[in-house]
């Protein structure tokens, strides 16, 4: 599938760049997941190289801040897994305790002095520690914003299930909207907007042309994983949630056109998110280029990073 991905998907004309402490955050993020119990021998997260993708969404900034975003995308990997592979998302009833406890730590905001309770897991727990780190960095709007987004994953999450339940193959628009909270890049733009001291004012994060690029770059990554990783997804287990899989469903496209179509909506996100950065450069708000690189670094990390990910070998 990586053959196909690159030769039909336009390759983001970005430069593609790495932060030098990748290797160091990759080593530390596995025993910061073994520490809570999200992992055994590591083998499994190691092939998801979440420090691979982190260091070259965030080439810049600190290494504590690295560190985070590369902990938050190790937790969205285990939980992925967990649901998708391990059958925790095989039906919303058995998923519904976990997103529960989930929920409940979210609503402690990572308050140090309200723990989360026993019943969260290790799962809980370490969602904790993310958020108590989030809310160490005194930013209140950026922590509100990150426990929402998270929110809303986890709630799109019990709407997989739904659908793997009963076997249902959702409508492309509506796959493509719930996509966006599936992915978990909401949340991981907004750590990212905090580790490279991108942070973009209330007026500015409401502004029109910045929400349009927004959902720009979530479906670019959404999109670019989904063509990369239908491939595995096909091989073992087929699911509803890929953007291949739900044209193939609408139009009665067979396999190779609902590739095609995949890759053309790619390619014309693509554009459109050209034409839109370009719109927010010339506007002259030098306030809003660390935003605009943080985007523009997530949408070339992604495809970088899909085209060595063992986690889609």
């Amino acid at each position: 599938m990586r053959l196909f991905a690159v030769s039909a998907l336009r390759e983001p004309p970005f430069p593609g760049r790495r932060h030098d402490s990748t290797d160091q955050v990759a080593g530390e993020s596995v025993e910061w997941a073994r520490s809570f119990g999200l992992i055994d021998t590591g083998q499994r997260l190691l092939r998801a190289d979440a420090a691979g993708l982190a260091g070259r969404a965030c080439p810049d900034g600190s290494v504590d801040r690295l560190r985070l975003l590369t902990d938050f995308i190790t937790w969205l990997f285990v939980m992925d897994d967990a649901c998708d592979e391990d059958g925790l998302g095989a039906a919303p009833t058995r998923l519904a305790p976990t997103v529960g406890a989930l929920l409940d730590v979210l609503d402690r905001h990572g308050d140090p002095d309200g723990p989360p309770p026993i019943a969260a897991g290790p799962l809980g727990h370490a969602l904790h520690d993310l958020c108590a780190r989030t809310r160490a960095h005194d930013r209140p709007a950026l922590l509100l914003r990150f426990v929402s987004q998270v929110q809303r994953y986890l709630l799109a999450l019990l709407w997989e299930a739904a659908n793997r339940e009963h076997h249902r193959v959702p409508q492309v628009a509506e796959y493509v909207q719930m996509r966006r909270h599936t992915g978990g890049v909401h949340p991981s733009l907004t750590l990212t907007d905090l580790a490279s001291d991108g942070l973009p004012g209330a007026g500015r994060r409401a502004h029109p042309a910045l929400l349009t690029l927004d959902r720009l770059t979530v479906d670019l990554v959404c999109w670019c994983n989904d063509l990369f990783s239908y491939g595995k997804e096909s091989r073992s287990d087929p699911d509803g949630h890929n953007l291949v899989t739900v044209i193939a469903r609408e139009a009665g496209a067979d396999e190779a056109d609902a590739l095609r179509a995949a890759a053309e909506r790619f390619n014309r996100a693509l554009a459109a998110y050209l034409v839109a950065e370009a719109e927010l450069l010339d506007s002259g708000d030098e306030r809003l280029r660390p935003a605009l690189a943080a985007r523009r670094n997530w949408v070339r990390a992604t495809y970088d990073w899909s085209l060595v990910a063992a986690r889609y070998a």
